[in-house]
C-alpha cells in the first residue's frame, strides 16, 4: 500500500471513529424536547420541517459561553421565533416577536451552552402553526463559565449600548447590530475572589424600533451570553432613528437612540 493510500485509510478511520463517537453521544443525551415543547407551546405540535426557519449553529463550539446562533426566517409570515437550548437549565434562550411589516429575515445572537445538546429554532406563523429546525451542538460548561469581565467594571458599564450598521446584501433592507453591556449572570457562576455564587441577573426584555415601528422584541434569560448582541436586518420605513429599550431581571431600564445612516 502506498503512503498516500495509508494516509487516506487513516483519515477515513479517524472520520469513522468521530462519527461513531458523535452518534454515541447523541444516543446517551436524554431527549427532553417533548417535555420542553409541551411547556413552551402548550396544545400545539411543532413540525420539524424547516419550511419557514433555518438555524445556523456550530457543530462544536470554540467557547461554550459565547456560541453564535443565527435564525434565518424563510417566510414573511413569521410572527415569533424561539431559540431553545434543550439541555440548558433555562432552555428558552430567546423568543423574538417580529414587528409587522418589519421585513426581518435573520437575527443573530450569542448564547451559553451548558452540555452537549440539541438546539431547536421554532417559528410561529400568522396562522398559529409551528415549524422548526434542530441542530446538535457539542459544548459544555457555558452557563457556569466565569464572567469575562470584572464584576465591578460590569456594574459600572451596566446598560451601555453600542450600535453598528452594515452594508446589506439586499437593496431594500438595512442591516444593523446592537450590543448591550450586561453581565447576564446565570446564577451558576462563581466569584473568583469570594468563591460565592453570583446571583442571576440578566436582560429579560429588549425592544428595537425604527421610529415608532417595532422591528423586533425579545424575551430572554440566563442562556444569553454576557454582553448580549443582536445582529439583524429590516426593511426601512423612512424613519430617521433606531431606538432600543431594554429591561433586566432586577427591573433596571436602559434606553438609547441613534440616527440611521444614509447608506444601508
Amino acid at each position: 500500500m502506498t503512503r498516500h493510500a495509508l494516509r487516506r485509510a487513516a483519515l477515513m478511520l479517524a472520520l469513522g471513529l468521530t462519527a461513531s463517537a458523535t452518534l454515541a453521544v447523541r444516543a446517551e443525551t436524554p431527549d427532553v424536547w417533548p417535555d420542553i415543547s409541551r411547556d413552551l407551546f402548550p396544545g400545539k405540535s411543532v413540525g420539524l420541517d424547516q419550511t419557514a426557519i433555518a438555524l445556523e449553529a456550530p457543530a462544536r463550539a470554540e467557547d461554550a459561553a459565547i456560541v453564535p446562533m443565527t435564525l434565518r426566517l424563510k417566510d414573511e409570515g413569521v410572527r415569533r421565533a424561539t431559540l431553545v437550548i434543550d439541555q440548558n437549565p433555562m432552555p428558552m434562550a430567546a423568543a423574538f416577536t417580529i414587528g409587522p411589516g418589519s421585513g426581518v429575515t435573520f437575527i443573530e445572537t450569542r448564547v451559553r451552552v451548558n452540555s452537549y445538546t440539541n438546539v431547536h429554532a421554532v417559528v410561529e406563523m400568522g396562522d398559529g402553526s409551528l415549524h422548526a429546525e434542530v441542530k446538535f451542538v457539542k459544548a459544555a460548561g457555558g452557563c457556569s463559565a466565569p464572567a469575562g469581565k470584572n464584576m465591578d467594571d460590569a456594574q459600572a458599564n451596566l446598560g451601555k449600548m453600542k450600535y453598528r450598521e452594515f452594508k446589506s446584501q439586499s437593496p431594500v433592507r438595512r442591516e444593523a447590530q446592537i450590543m448591550i453591556r450586561h453581565p447576564n449572570a446565570s446564577g451558576m457562576q462563581m466569584d473568583q475572589v469570594t468563591h460565592l455564587y453570583i446571583p442571576a441577573h440578566y436582560v429579560e426584555r429588549v425592544e428595537v424600533r425604527q421610529g415608532a415601528d417595532l422591528i423586533f422584541s425579545m424575551e430572554g434569560g440566563i442562556s444569553l451570553s454576557e454582553d448580549p448582541v443582536f445582529r439583524f436586518d429590516y426593511k426601512p420605513n423612512g424613519a430617521k432613528t433606531i431606538s432600543v429599550e431594554a429591561r433586566d431581571s432586577k427591573g433596571a431600564l436602559f434606553k438609547q437612540e441613534w440616527p440611521i445612516g444614509d447608506d444601508s
